[in-house]
């Protein structure tokens, strides 16, 4: 049989990337991630996968982060037990993020289903716990990298570095018997290389198919070295002091937390920052830190970037809720790092909240932000947001900083791709918004690649892998309308409404205006009841 390629997830947004890949003898995932963003877009999280986890023989990890990895105990629970490849360190990093996601939704679901008891709303379940997550690490199986390892008969696989993050790796995948075997090559999350934590990204050249992220498709940036980053951390910190409050950091618990760490450290220690405390609260961070010291070593350069990540007296760790609200009743100076990073998620947004409606506070963002998280909104500017059902001002400096996206930009991933010409088939542009994979697809264009043969494939879509350009087959119904993936959806149109209504009847010149206000939204919605 022609093998086929079918993309459940990462398609039409930068969340949830899951292919299935299904050959003669075999089906295999590459990845298996979780969605975040908009609730419609969460909401896949909870529905059965859209094929049979019994049948899947083996997945393919890229990397630890959850958007690839967070529904690994789900798939174990539906059926799946086979084999899951890894690098040692995303091996490390997954047995200790899953625990945690498993833990994250146990507590979320508890405080959802007090509220649904009082809405009359029968309760859910978590998609998986914590347990869930730490008995799915009995399935991984180490991959080193460079090093061919047979999946199942008719498949092998190697894993090249990435450059994106500890362990993370593109997966170049030969499928078919000795001598007739295609390649496809899937490039996971590319870093931007030159970072002092991880090597730079590397995989073969001359590939059948290539699948490759666009996560910044549509953008160029600048000032990605180690001394300029730490230029512009330093002018942040500068600043946020200056303004005389907190300086607090939404970041994500693994990577982004520690090599934030690391140069927040170094500044401090050469008076290029004033010092203060910093507080790491999130255990998730603590606990991959830990690995980070393990599995950091850098032969090149003989070192491990990560040791001086230990408690100190300007270094806190924080494990326990006691110690996390004890930070509401700190002033002054000092610098607090929360998961999430896009804001939509554990401690950081309790933090927000307190935080938020004060000026002279700052809220340093250092990743992307998914459209419909909260991080996108405040970069977006929202002068109000809402924040486990209360409204809450903006006020406080709200700042960007993309030097430490853990992803190449537009340029550097049409130079990555160009190097691993000839492609003879198709280039799948995934993970991706859909401005940002349009924006890939024209500049691969331009770059010397056969416009014909790029694909931005829609969620769920599966095509032929035969000779040549790779077809469409016939679909079964979309789980999600077109481009819905990667857009606003209802939820965050009614909260912005919300909004703007509370700030109309705040505005309005007397309870008269107010009254006419409400009277004519009454009427509104009589007349679309009918």
């Amino acid at each position: 049989m022609t093998p086929t390629l079918t993309f459940h997830g990462a398609a039409g947004c930068v969340t949830g990337f899951c292919a299935r890949l299904v050959t003669e003898h075999a089906t295999v995932l590459i990845d298996c991630g979780m969605f975040q963003g908009s609730k419609t877009l969460k909401a896949l999280n909870y529905e059965p996968f859209p094929f049979d986890a019994g049948k899947v023989d083996a997945v393919l990890l890229t990397h630890a982060h959850i958007d690839h990895s967070g529904l690994l105990p789900k798939l174990m629970l539906a059926g799946f037990e086979g084999p899951i490849y890894a690098t040692a360190a995303t091996r490390d990093l997954a047995a200790v993020m899953l625990v945690d996601a498993g833990g994250i939704q146990e507590n979320e679901v508890e405080s959802l289903n007090r509220r649904n008891q009082r809405r009359g709303i029968p309760p859910v379940e978590p998609i998986y716990t914590a347990q869930d997550g730490k008995a799915v690490a009995a399935q991984f199986r180490k991959a080193k990298l460079g090093e061919p390892v047979q999946i199942a008969e008719g498949i092998t696989a190697t894993w090249w570095p990435a450059g994106h993050m500890l362990g993370s790796a593109s997966i170049a995948v030969e499928v078919g018997s000795p001598g007739q075997t295609k390649t496809l090559l899937f490039s996971g999350d590319l870093g931007p290389g030159g970072s002092p934590f991880v090597d730079d990204p590397d995989a073969p050249a001359g590939v059948d198919h290539l699948i490759i992220e666009s996560t910044y498709g549509d953008r160029e940036r600048t000032g990605f070295d180690s001394a300029s980053r730490r230029q512009q951390l330093a002018e942040e910190v500068r600043a946020a002091h200056e303004a005389g409050g907190p300086l607090l950091i939404p970041a994500f618990a693994v990577e982004r937390s520690q090599e934030l760490l690391v140069d927040l450290l170094e500044l401090m220690d050469a008076g290029e920052v004033p010092k203060g405390d910093v507080f790491l609260d999130s255990p998730l961070a603590i606990e991959a830190t830990k690995v980070f010291q393990a599995r950091g070593w850098r032969p090149g350069v003989q070192s491990n970037p990560f040791d001086a990540l230990r408690p100190s007296n300007h270094l806190r760790f924080l494990t326990s809720p006691g110690e996390s609200d004890g930070l509401d009743r700190l002033s002054g100076w000092h610098i607090i790092l929360a998961a999430s990073g896009m804001c939509d998620a554990g401690r950081v947004r309790k933090h927000l909240k307190r935080l938020l409606w004060r000026k002279e506070a700052t809220v340093l963002l250092c990743g992307y932000q998914a459209t419909g998280t909260l991080g996108r909104l405040l970069a977006e500017g929202a002068p109000r947001v809402s924040i486990r059902g209360d409204e809450v001002r903006v006020r406080a400096r709200i700042r960007q900083l993309d030097a430490y996206s853990g992803h190449a930009d537009a340029k550097e991933l049409v130079s990555w791709a160009k190097a691993r010409m000839p492609v003879a088939g198709s280039v799948f542009i995934a993970h991706g918004e859909p401005d940002a994979a349009q924006g890939l697809k024209r500049r691969l264009a331009e770059a010397g690649f056969s416009e014909d043969r790029l694909v931005v494939p829609a969620l769920d879509e599966t095509f032929l892998l035969g000779e040549g350009a790779a077809t469409l087959t016939d679909q079964a119904p979309p789980r999600l309308p077109p481009r819905a993936a990667g857009s606003l959806d209802w939820h965050n149109q009614r909260a912005a409404f919300q909004l703007a209504l509370g700030e109309a009847l705040k505005a309005a010149p007397d309870d008269a205006d107010r009254e006419r206000l409400l009277h004519v939204l009454s009427a509104a919605l009589d007349a679309y009841r009918g």
